[in-house]
């Protein structure tokens, strides 16, 4: 009697190390440029000076964050936010035409794991001697490659830890301290934590990031329709699968296009097989693309099998550029983005706060005017000196007066300004009034800030 055989399959299975196959072709080099540039930007934008300082600093002790010619202070957060908000509408708007090429080509994740494998390749091998040296036992050669690339990525990531902090503490200085082993407790940390991050996220985790961790994947769903573009495999040709002999016509032997040769699988860095449809794996990087293109161009057949595409188009149908979220999504950013520059272009040299003393309501001088007291802050935003003059309006007949009457801001200068405004018994108002308090240039007069605020008299 034969017995009935139980198939098992386990729930929790050992993740199969992913090892891609190089593919080269038009979007390998697309993404080995998009690599280059944004790792340059990344690496090198620390080090270039802009007058006497970094050009580019985030300078949190001083709250002051220098981006070229502009200091932003944590007043201009609203320009943060606007950022924020406009990075994501061009996400959403990128998706909406394009799907996922953020993630194939200018996501952190894939940058950096680019590099990593990059590093990889070099002291391991090609794909199929990566494959053989990670099941063949342990020798001096194995040991000697991988300490290598070890090696090469701790260093790696420890240089990126390095950069990473150089936005924050002056570089050069950070280098200096670097050089000398006198680097203060929280640069150790974040350098090491950085550093520890791009390891293990790039190094170690790959496309784990991508597939588990990644939020993006799980809710771009909600931004895809059958007219964006995807990397889309062509069953109405491709299909059935087989292999021939190269220069076989695929109608003599009743198959279509695809070959079979799971070339398209192997150069995949997330280990997906496009031939099954959309997956939320697939980060649109294109790498299936170059892999299929040319093994048609071996055996002879037209390119596309797999390529960029809509389901709206390989179904045959017609495709719609412009859809109602893509106009929505393209409108919304082109209107955030002219109130940005707009906004930013016109933001003030100066900032002016105002704070009345609230300790008593108002004095009678012994001349007879009535004087209320307030504090004044006043910042300037830019990294050149400025001399300045106090000035009140919409009380008529009121005086003001500071210590000194000239205020000399250095560059990105707060002070602390104690104003005095008093205006005669009988023309001060009864109870409060509005008034206007300024702060105007010496050289010209123009206003370079202004603040309301209450003028408090003697009751009714």
């Amino acid at each position: 009697m034969a017995s009935n055989e139980v198939e098992v399959e386990a729930l929790y299975a050992k993740r199969a190390k992913i090892h891609a196959r190089e593919v080269k072709g038009f979007f390998a080099n697309l993404r080995n440029t998009a690599v280059i540039v944004l790792l340059g930007i990344y690496y090198i934008a620390p080090w270039p000076y802009w007058g006497t300082r970094q050009a580019i600093l985030f300078d949190l002790p001083a709250r002051q964050f220098h981006i070229l010619g502009l200091t932003l202070w944590p007043q201009d957060f609203v320009f943060l936010s606007w950022l924020l908000i406009m990075a994501a509408l061009l996400l959403f708007f990128a998706t909406a035409v394009a799907g996922r090429v953020w993630c194939g080509y200018a996501c952190p994740q894939t940058v950096w794991t680019e590099i990593f494998v990059w590093m990889e390749r070099i002291t391991e091998g090609n794909f199929n001697q990566r494959i053989k040296l990670d099941k063949a036992p342990w020798s001096a050669e194995k040991i000697l490659r991988k300490s290598a690339k070890q090696v090469l990525w701790i260093s790696f990531a420890a240089w990126t830890g390095f950069t990473f902090v150089g936005y924050f503490t002056p570089i050069r200085e950070l280098g200096s301290s670097l050089l000398s082993l006198n680097l203060g407790g929280w640069e150790v940390f974040w350098i090491c934590f950085y550093g520890l991050a791009t390891y293990g996220n790039a190094g170690a985790l790959r496309e784990q990031v991508c597939i588990y961790m990644c939020p993006y994947a799980r809710f771009q769903s909600a931004m895809f329709d059958r007219d964006t573009l995807i990397v889309s495999y062509d069953p109405a040709r491709g299909e059935p699968r087989g292999g021939r002999q190269r220069g076989t016509s695929p109608a003599s032997r009743a198959l279509g296009d695809c070959i079979d040769c799971r070339m398209c699988v192997q150069a995949c860095p997330t280990g997906i097989d496009i031939r099954k449809g959309l997956q939320y794996e697939c980060i649109s990087c294109a790498a299936c693309v170059d892999a299929c293109d040319a093994v048609m161009d071996k055996v002879g057949y037209p390119r596309g099998l797999i390529r960029y595409t809509t389901q709206n188009a390989v179904e045959g149908k017609t495709r719609h550029v412009l859809r109602p979220r893509v106009i929505l999504y393209g409108s919304a950013l082109l209107l955030l983005f002219a109130g940005f520059v707009i906004t930013l272009s016109t933001r003030a040299a100066v900032r002016l706060d105002v704070m009345r003393d609230r300790n008593t309501l108002y004095r009678e001088l012994p001349d007879g005017h009535i004087e209320n007291v307030y504090q004044l802050k006043i910042l300037n935003k830019e990294d050149q000196p400025r001399s300045v003059r106090i000035s009140v309006d919409g009380l008529p007949g009121a005086r003001i007066e500071t210590a000194p009457a000239d205020i000399e801001l250095g560059p990105g200068a707060l002070l602390d300004v104690v104003a005095r405004i008093s205006v005669e018994r009988s023309a001060a108002p009864r109870g409060r009034a509005d008034l206007r308090i300024r702060v105007e240039s010496t050289s010209d007069g123009t206003v370079q800030a202004e603040r309301d605020a209450r003028f408090m008299g003697p009751l009714p």
